[in-house]
């Protein structure tokens, strides 16, 4: 049996071309990236780009042009003035609504699934297990459900048309308690056992070592919750027919509908980029905090 014995020369070329070959897959997956980055950003740049074209110019193009030579600010302050069919409710007052319905909205919601999930996680009472199997057993119920009975509740409250109709309904939320709770159950007994031989309080030990202890994950929360409030539509839409109470995502179905936001394109996209820029902005300066809070959350032990 021949077996050919390998010289330094050989393994010196056997490391090169695995050099060679390495690189060649980092440049084919940041290449693969790279497209795959610019497919997915190209939406939001057409959508700036247009908001900046004057209406003539963008009209005026038969081939669109990737570029503006004259760019204006025009068409956000036509979006911000734009006022609602038969009412002189103005687009502008949508962020202020939507403000109100973020803040509250979240600062309930935090404080409801922060002792929520400090119930479960720590405090031992009799069917804490059934009832956690079943509080979670809810999250199969099909949201149209909900948002049915939701609607039902707060019209019997004469609550439409109200910030406590559009509020109450999402106060709650069984995800983030879930997460908070996981995250909650691994901090170790013996941080909760020594702060009762001291004498500390159930709601003192949770404000001042389980949550700052936890901030990652509850910073998480209160973002993902942020970016839920201001993306919603549907319960909106239901709750407040009434333009005074027109959340952002109800402005911009309304701007679309009337010939303002049909005729008038670049302003519609001018619209768009306003409501979606503080998400953006948002998301940009926490990402790792939600990424990190969302795998820690995750992970038990």
């Amino acid at each position: 049996m021949n077996t050919k014995i390998m010289t330094k020369e050989d393994f010196r070329a056997a490391e090169k071309r695995a050099r060679v070959m390495g690189v060649v897959g980092k440049v084919f997956v940041y290449l693969m990236l790279v497209i795959w980055a610019l497919m997915v950003l190209f939406p939001f740049y057409w959508m700036i780009l247009s908001s900046l074209k004057s209406f003539a110019e963008y009209s005026g193009e038969l081939v669109p042009k990737f570029y503006t030579l004259s760019p204006t600010l025009e068409n956000y302050k036509s979006a911000l003035a734009f006022t609602y069919p038969a009412t002189d409710v103005v687009f502008a007052k949508s962020f202020l609504n939507t403000l109100i319905f973020t803040l509250a909205t979240t600062a309930i919601m935090l404080v409801v699934s922060i002792l929520a999930a400090f119930a479960f996680a720590r405090l031992d009472f009799k069917g804490k297990n059934l009832a956690f199997t079943l509080f979670l057993s809810l999250m199969m119920i099909p949201t149209e459900l909900t948002v049915i009975t939701n609607y039902v509740t707060v019209t019997n409250l004469e609550l439409r048309n109200t910030f406590a109709g559009l509020i109450l309904p999402s106060v709650a939320s069984i995800f983030y308690i879930y997460l908070l709770k996981e995250n909650f159950a691994q901090i170790p007994d013996e941080l909760y056992l020594a702060a009762k031989v001291d004498g500390t309080t159930d709601m003192k030990y949770l404000f001042r070592v389980v949550v700052p202890i936890c901030r990652p994950t509850v910073v998480t929360v209160v973002i993902l919750k942020v970016i839920e409030c201001w993306n919603s539509y549907v319960w909106p839409r239901l709750a407040a027919d009434d333009p005074n109470y027109y959340l952002v995502s109800n402005g911009i179905q309304a701007l679309r509908e009337s010939g303002f936001g049909r005729e008038n394109i670049p302003a519609m996209m001018a619209a768009v980029v306003i409501v979606s820029a503080p998400l953006i902005i948002l998301f940009l300066i926490f990402r790792n905090k939600i990424m990190a809070g969302v795998s820690r959350g995750g992970l038990k032990g």
